[in-house]
């Protein structure tokens, strides 16, 4: 799992690619949070996610988790670019009621 990020005018973008899975999930919660509460001044916060390959139930945890933390600083999160397979994941979940596509 990769994780790169931009943040241009207040709008935090994070890429991510690879797998987001139990495994990658459990690596990736400690930058996770270090990036966000780095960027608690953003506007509005979007995980370009087109670079999975793969996302499960740990995945969508894990956004989730991240999706709380941000809430109660007043950001709101959406997701952009979700392949087929990694789409059918998130609307199974209800995700997207959450964190809205972007």
């Amino acid at each position: 799992m990769e994780i790169k990020y931009k943040n241009s005018s207040g709008v935090l973008i994070v890429y991510l690619s690879g797998e987001l899975d139990e495994y990658a999930a459990g690596i990736s919660r400690t930058v996770f949070d270090k990036l966000l509460d780095d960027n608690l001044n953003a506007k509005k916060v979007v995980f370009d996610i087109s670079g999975l390959s793969f996302m499960d139930s740990t995945g969508i945890g894990m956004l989730i988790g991240r999706y709380k933390k941000l809430k109660n600083f007043g950001i709101p999160v959406f997701i952009a670019g979700a392949s087929n397979g990694v789409e059918k994941v998130i609307e199974l979940s209800g995700l997207y009621h959450i964190m809205p596509k972007y």
